[in-house]
């Protein structure tokens, strides 16, 4: 796990160096679909939302029906890569997990990739998103990876 998340890192450190210098639009405004998840964290399979609230930033909103139901939101700011549609992001926010007679409550952070396709209202993006649960006792999730596939609205 020590190794993907140094891997992850340098990627993205990477990918950091060569993106666009120009902040630009994003190809859609808002986007809804699922995310499809590893069982670990709260917030695994889940309906997606993203909404643009700026021209690099992002609120994402997520309900699980994985393992336990969750609720999470999450700050999202979008760094353009130099090919059209493909950018990449990181944020953080909160979640809420519900399973049996347990609450699950922590922060979360997030780091990806997001392609939106030209042409056709499809939007993909693949992400780490470890999770902090903090009730009923403290447990880091580092192995939250997910894809998520969203119809792309203007």
């Amino acid at each position: 796990m020590k190794r993907a998340f140094i891997s992850l890192l340098i990627i993205f450190t990477l990918a950091g160096a060569v993106t666009a210098q120009e902040a630009t639009a994003p190809d859609y405004r808002f986007a809804l679909g699922v995310r499809l998840s590893n069982s670990s964290p709260t917030l695994n399979n889940s309906v997606s939302g993203k909404f643009f609230i700026t021209q690099t930033s992002a609120i994402e909103g997520l309900v699980s029906f994985g393992n336990r139901f969750g609720l999470g939101a999450l700050l999202e700011i979008q760094k353009p890569f130099k090919t059209e549609g493909l950018s990449w992001f990181w944020g953080g926010g909160m979640y809420v997990g519900f399973d049996d007679d347990k609450t699950f409550l922590g922060p979360t952070g997030i780091i990806g990739l997001d392609y939106k396709f030209k042409g056709i209202p499809l939007n993909l993006s693949l992400d780490w998103k470890p999770e902090l649960d903090i009730i009923p006792e403290i447990r880091f999730v580092p192995d939250a990876f997910a894809l998520s596939v969203r119809f792309a609205f203007n």
